[in-house]
C-alpha cells in the first residue's frame, strides 16, 4: 500500500505511522503549572537527542479529535521544567492509566498511586517507582503546527540525572535485562523488553568491515544466507587466507556441505570459521 497522508483520514494515518515507527520509549512527564498543580502523563513520541548537552525531546501533540492542547505543554509554557521518568512493566498499567483526560489540576500521582518524591533542581516531583528519572529545564518549545495531530517539541536539558540501584550489574554497568522496561506501539499495544526479546549486535566501530560487496560471488549470491548472515560476513575487517580455509576444513571433515552446522556457526556469531567454511 502507498499513499499520501492527505489522502485518508487523519487517524486512520496516524494509526499506520504509531504502528511502524515503533517499537518507542516512554516519556512519563511531570510538570507543575504556576499555581503549583502537578501533572503527570506519558508520552511516546520522546527520545535522546544529544548527550553533550544532555538533551531529551518528547511532544505532546494537540488531539486530533478536536484540536486541544495537552496539560503538560500548558504547563510547560507556564513553568519550563519537566521530570522525565522512565517507565518499566511493573508499572505500566499504572502508567496508562495516568493517561486519563483528567480535569485540569488533578493530581495523577494520587489517582494513578504513584508516589511523588521531591526533585533535587526542578520544582516537578519525580516518580518513585521509575528505575531512571530525569531532572530537566525546558530549554525551548517548538509548535510544528496548529491543527490537531500537531506536535509540540519539548527540549529538555538535563540537570540531574536519578537511577534505581537495582538496575545495575556488579560492574556499575545499566543491565537490560534488570531494567524490564516497555516501549509503546500502535493502538493499544505495548511492548516488553525481555531477556528472552534481547539480543546483541557487534557494532562496526572499533573495526572497518570489509562490505558485502567484498565477499567472493559464490558467498552473496548463496540464497540460502539471509541479509541478517550476510551482514554479519561482511563485516569482517578481512578474508580468511587460504591456510586458514584449508585449517578449518581439515579439522571439520565431516561438516562439510554441512547447512545444519553453518547455521549454527553464524547462530553463533562465529563469523569467521563461517567465512572458512563457505570458502
Amino acid at each position: 500500500m502507498t499513499i499520501s497522508p492527505n489522502e485518508i483520514p487523519l487517524a486512520q494515518f496516524m494509526n499506520l505511522v504509531q504502528s511502524t515507527v515503533a517499537p518507542r520509549p516512554i516519556a512519563f512527564a511531570s510538570t507543575i503549572d504556576a499555581q503549583n498543580r502537578v501533572n503527570l502523563s506519558p508520552f511516546s513520541f520522546f527520545n535522546v537527542f544529544s548527550i553533550n548537552p544532555p538533551i531529551l525531546i518528547f511532544s505532546p501533540a494537540r488531539r486530533v479529535r478536536n484540536n486541544t492542547t495537552k496539560h503538560t505543554l500548558e504547563n510547560v509554557l507556564e513553568v519550563p521544567e519537566v521530570v522525565i521518568n522512565i517507565v518499566d512493566y511493573a508499572m505500566v498499567q499504572q502508567c496508562s492509566l495516568a493517561s486519563t483526560e483528567y480535569e485540569k489540576g488533578v493530581d495523577e500521582f494520587e489517582k494513578a498511586g504513584f508516589v511523588a518524591l521531591k526533585s533535587d533542581l526542578v520544582r516537578p516531583p519525580r516518580v518513585a517507582n521509575s528505575p531512571a528519572s530525569f531532572e530537566c529545564k525546558v530549554n525551548q518549545v517548538i509548535p510544528l503546527g496548529s491543527e490537531g495531530g500537531a506536535g509540540n517539541l519539548v527540549v529538555c536539558e538535563i540537570v540531574k540525572a536519578h537511577f534505581s540501584p537495582h538496575i545495575f550489574d556488579e560492574n556499575g554497568t545499566i543491565n537490560p535485562q534488570k531494567m524490564d522496561l516497555v516501549a509503546r506501539l500502535g493502538g493499544d499495544w505495548y511492548a516488553r523488553i525481555t531477556s528472552e526479546s534481547l539480543f546483541q549486535v557487534a557494532k562496526p566501530v572499533a573495526n572497518l568491515g570489509i562490505g558485502i560487496d567484498a565477499l567472493p560471488a559464490h558467498i552473496w549470491a548463496n540464497k540460502m544466507l539471509s541479509g541478517n548472515d550476510l551482514g554479519k560476513l561482511g563485516n569482517v575487517e578481512r578474508l580468511p587466507m587460504e591456510a586458514e580455509v584449508a585449517e578449518f576444513k581439515a579439522a571439520h571433515k565431516e561438516m562439510a556441505h554441512n547447512d545444519a552446522f553453518l547455521a549454527k556457526l553464524l547462530e553463533e556469531n562465529a563469523v569467521f570459521d563461517a567465512l572458512c567454511f563457505l570458502m
